[in-house]
């Protein structure tokens, strides 16, 4: 009979300290979906917590821009009358100035309107339609220079049927509404029935 010898037993080594730092600078990560969503979509409301924002926000823009369309074309035609007789007194003197002007005319009336207090159109007036800014705030004039001027290149590029990104989307947006980082709503004010829950503005 051989005895059996058995080594003594070893304690384990101490971690080594970067593993230590390692775990003391790693912190614990908790995903939570109601913060989620929120966080990525940059305060947006969401159609799931506020469906009365989107309710027929396609056919109110659409309808909207009828009225815009019509408004521009009645400035145009007061001021083209306007420009025609200025140019005729100044024996066309003023004729490239003015012209110039005539043609800002649909730009200025966007930016204008959608950077002032109600952050809307005329049209979008009528059928209780507002912009906002991805944080919930009012556009300041600059993003809706921006907003108005790809608005102009995006639909006047593709014929209009850039417009159709608005049904890929779940918000209803248009191409020029993202890369302005704005967002068509019904306004809160002329909403007839209770909001689900309060948003920012």
């Amino acid at each position: 009979m051989t005895a059996l010898t058995h080594a003594p037993c070893r304690p384990l080594p101490p971690p080594h300290i970067l593993a230590i730092e390692r775990q003391r600078r790693t912190p614990s990560v908790t995903i939570n979906p109601a913060f989620a969503a929120p966080q990525r979509d940059l305060g947006m409301p969401d159609p799931i917590s506020h469906p009365e924002l989107f309710v027929g926000v396609r056919r109110r823009r659409f309808f909207a821009y009828l009225i815009d369309a019509f408004c521009i074309g009645a400035i145009l035609v007061m001021t083209w009358l306007l420009f025609a007789l200025l140019t005729v007194l100044s024996f066309g003197l003023l004729a490239p100035a003015l012209w110039f002007v005539f043609g800002l005319i649909p730009l200025a009336y966007h930016t204008l309107l959608v950077s002032g207090p109600r952050s809307a159109t005329l049209g979008m007036r009528a059928f209780g339609l507002e912009l906002r800014c991805w944080d919930g705030e009012r556009p300041m004039f600059l993003q809706a220079l921006a907003h108005t001027v790809l608005f102009y290149l995006t639909v006047g590029a593709t014929c209009a049927l850039i417009l159709l990104f608005t049904l890929f989307n779940r918000r209803k947006r248009t191409l020029h509404d993202v890369l302005a980082g704005m967002l068509m709503i019904r306004s809160p004010a002329a909403i007839a029935y209770p909001i689900t829950e309060p948003w920012r503005p």
